[in-house]
Parts: C-alpha cells; sequence; structure tokens
C-alpha cells in the first residue's frame, strides 16, 4: 500500500510544473554602473521591466518611462535592460547608452548592463519572465525592443505588453490606481 501511495504521489507531483523562481526578487542583475541591482530590494513596490534601445522608434518611450518613475516611484520602480536583440540598435558601451539616457531623456531610474533578451545567449531573467515554466504564469514572446513586462508587490508577473504599449497608457497606469 505504501508502494503505490508513492507512486500516486509521484504521478500527481509530475502532472505539476512549479516555476523554478517564484518570485523576481529572486533575482540579482548588473546594474549599467557595474552594481547590482537586487530585486528583493523591491518587494513591496510593482516593478515594471522594459528592454530598452537608444537608436529604435520606441526610444522616446524613455520620457514617458521618467514620467511614470516619477509619479509612481511610491508604488513602483522601473528597471530598463539596454538590448542589442532588434536591428543593431543598441549598439552602444553600457556607459554610453547611460549617458545617452541621462542627456536626452534625464533617465533616474535603474538602468541594467546590456542582455540578450532573446535566443541563445538570453539573460536568466528574461528566460524567467517569458517562460511559464520559469514563472508559473504566462508565456510571452519579446517581438521588438520597449516591451514591458509588469509585476506585483510580491514579484509576480501580472502582465506582458508590447511596444507599441506605451508607459503612460491607461492599460498600464490601471495598475497603479
Amino acid at each position: 500500500m505504501k508502494l503505490l501511495t508513492a507512486i500516486a504521489s509521484f504521478i500527481l507531483m509530475s502532472a505539476f510544473t512549479f516555476p523554478s523562481n517564484p518570485s523576481i526578487h529572486s533575482f540579482k542583475v548588473k546594474s549599467i554602473e557595474g552594481k547590482t541591482i537586487d530585486f528583493s530590494s523591491f518587494k513591496g513596490k510593482k516593478i515594471l521591466v522594459v528592454n530598452t534601445a537608444s537608436k529604435c522608434g520606441y526610444t522616446p518611450q524613455y520620457e514617458a518611462l521618467q514620467k511614470v518613475y516619477e509619479q509612481y516611484k511610491d508604488k513602483m520602480v522601473i528597471v530598463g535592460f539596454p538590448a542589442n536583440n532588434f536591428g543593431g540598435q543598441e549598439p552602444g558601451t553600457d556607459a554610453e547608452v547611460q549617458e545617452f539616457c541621462k542627456a536626452r531623456f534625464g533617465v533616474t531610474f535603474p538602468l541594467a548592463s546590456k542582455v540578450s533578451v532573446k535566443g541563445d545567449d538570453m539573460a536568466p531573467i528574461y528566460k524567467w519572465l517569458t517562460s511559464k515554466a520559469e514563472n508559473g504564469v504566462m508565456d510571452a514572446e519579446i517581438k521588438w525592443n520597449f516591451g514591458k513586462f509588469l509585476l506585483d508587490e510580491k514579484g509576480n508577473l501580472l502582465q506582458y505588453f508590447p511596444s507599441k504599449v506605451t508607459p503612460d497608457s491607461e492599460e498600464i497606469l490601471k495598475y497603479l490606481k
């Protein structure tokens, strides 16, 4: 009887896929300044993760990202991830990207060091964000720069927004009201 119970338990447990990292709070990434961005420090706030690029048609979204960050920084943090995955639109070094973002858009929200957001060299945090097997919520395909992932105060994925959805759109802001 114990053997049957053990086999039944094994079969039942095998039928479910458990996320390997139940929350984004388990991640630490290199910042654009060479320090560490520890996502556990954002517990209690929503998090908007955005893959960015300096030479993209969506680059003006940096302005809206900064405004939303300033307006809602008591409720939400924005973390930008410069990436050169789409059309070579982020060719610069971390220092060049940081200078561009500060000089052109006054960016003060955290920026990660440049990463890959798709393909064989995808950053682990993006593997988690885009895979239901990892995040337990949804699969998402990043098709271009300025894709946005919104996470709740506990670090759980809420929603993915494609590039065309601006940071100041009602689709995103409704989660902050």
